[in-house]
């Protein structure tokens, strides 16, 4: 991918545009150079009209009324301000011409990740690097499938979004970036990418308990995960409403100059909400290091995106922001994991791009719905793709895994769950005193009273 040229490119274009505007302003004042050194070889004062300009003695009176009308300062050939006269056919203000071309056409290139595309060493990973990939997946497995028995038993309330299927697109994308380092934003479907990035099981189960060891302390619940210290700045409860965030959060790399980026987490019903198109205007517009990942789950809570959207390729809707897009698989982790290396470069670079990782949940839009608007024998053919299966037989075919190892794996991560439920029963639920904590930084404002 030529993302350093594509950058050049733009400045090029903007400085070309700079320098026509120049030329045109010096042609313009030099044709007010000529005209003003004729009108004093023919003897007249700078701005008088010559008497070929005068009007005709035989001119109807209305002509005379209206030039005896004028006000003072406004005689022919007179201009108190210091704006030059400006001729029909000077160039607009920006400084190109308006102009409509003849023939308008759009030629675009996208690029594609196909799953089975790529093997672990074309991306340098080692056997305990896919070990350890392999691991945190089925730890987002299962503990999303004991958040739901959770949940049955009424030890969690309130919303519960489960990430259950697309767990490729959280662990393939975090192992592509500097973690602690760049940033890391997402939708109201966040549990995976905050074990993804590394949060404890413990904690994360408590937040849902709304215990006070949990990672916003109790008060977020399931869509508002926090982690300052590894950069992941949320879990957003409202369609779209992270992206802004995202592109602020660039802003803010770019202004810093930290070589670092941004991670932009949303599903594809965000892209049918004004934010997302305003953010994502923004960027292309000021080149933010931000990658606007799209995960296409294929439902908006119970809408499929054909039935939403009028062009329900995401990647291709970065035409209309002057910026990169790709598609993926995202029922591979190793097809995720390339793209978002490439993008991450992108960014890197000052390029903003726009990513869309095809995936799929097998549970509803929340534990509640139990998504029978999906087609027949739909969800039995999806799972079919699973990406951690996938994983489990990629490891044995290339004998980098035994079967009782991944089996061994797949016990401890379950008695890390369990665990993780005793820690959240076992903790305490926030003092009321609590609720002002974290709404405005005390070192800025010392003065707030309780």
């Amino acid at each position: 991918m030529a993302t350093s040229t594509r950058k050049e490119d733009k400045q090029d274009e903007r400085a070309q545009d700079a320098a026509d505007e120049q030329a045109s302003n010096d042609q313009a004042e030099k044709q007010q150079d000529d005209a003003d050194a004729a009108a004093t070889a023919n003897g007249q004062p700078d701005g008088e009209a010559s008497d070929d300009d005068q009007p005709d003695a035989e001119s109807d009176d209305s002509t005379e009324q209206a030039q005896d009308e004028k006000p003072q300062g406004e005689a022919s050939g007179e201009d108190d301000s210091d704006e030059e006269p400006q001729d029909a056919n000077d160039e607009s203000p920006a400084g190109k011409p308006i102009d409509v071309p003849g023939e308008a056409s759009l030629e675009v290139e996208f690029n594609t990740y196909p799953a089975n595309s790529y093997a672990h060493d074309d991306l340098g990973f080692e056997e305990d690097d896919l070990i350890e990939i392999y691991r945190n997946m089925l730890l987002q497995r299962r503990f999303e499938e004991r958040c739901r028995q959770m949940y049955q038993r009424q030890k969690i309330s309130g919303f519960l979004h489960l990430y259950i299927g697309q767990e490729a697109v959280s662990t393939g994308s975090i192992q592509a970036i500097g973690l602690g380092e760049d940033t890391v934003i997402t939708a109201y479907r966040d549990h995976g990418m905050a074990l993804a990035m590394g949060m404890e099981p413990d904690a994360c189960m408590a937040e849902l308990f709304g215990k006070e060891t949990g990672v916003s302390k109790g008060k977020g619940g399931s869509m508002h995960f926090f982690d300052a210290e590894r950069r992941m700045f949320g879990g957003h409860g409202i369609v779209g409403a992270g992206v802004p965030l995202g592109a602020g959060i660039a802003f803010a790399h770019k202004y810093r100059s930290d070589d670092e980026i941004c991670l932009c987490f949303f599903g594809d019903g965000a892209v049918n909400q004004g934010a997302f198109h305003e953010a994502a205007n923004l960027a292309g517009l000021y080149d933010l290091p931000v990658v606007l990942i799209c995960e296409n789950n294929q439902y908006g809570m119970g809408t499929h995106i054909d039935r939403a959207m009028a062009e329900s390729k995401v990647y291709r809707h970065a035409v209309s922001y002057d910026m990169p897009g790709s598609v993926a698989n995202g029922m591979d982790v190793f097809s995720v994991n390339k793209a978002v290396r490439d993008h991450v470069e992108m960014a890197r670079e000052g390029q903003p791009s726009l990513l869309e990782l095809k995936t799929y949940r097998y549970q509803g839009h929340s534990i509640s719905d139990p998504a029978k608007y999906r087609a027949e024998g739909e969800l039995e053919e999806r799972q079919g793709q699973d990406a951690i299966a996938r994983l489990h037989k990629y490891m044995l075919d290339e004998d980098l895994a035994s079967e009782d190892a991944l089996d061994e794996i797949d016990d401890e991560v379950k008695q890390e769950t369990k665990d993780a439920v005793e820690f959240a029963e076992e903790s305490d639920l926030p003092d009321e005193e609590a609720i002002y904590d974290d709404v405005y930084s005390e070192d800025d404002y010392p003065f707030l009273m309780r």
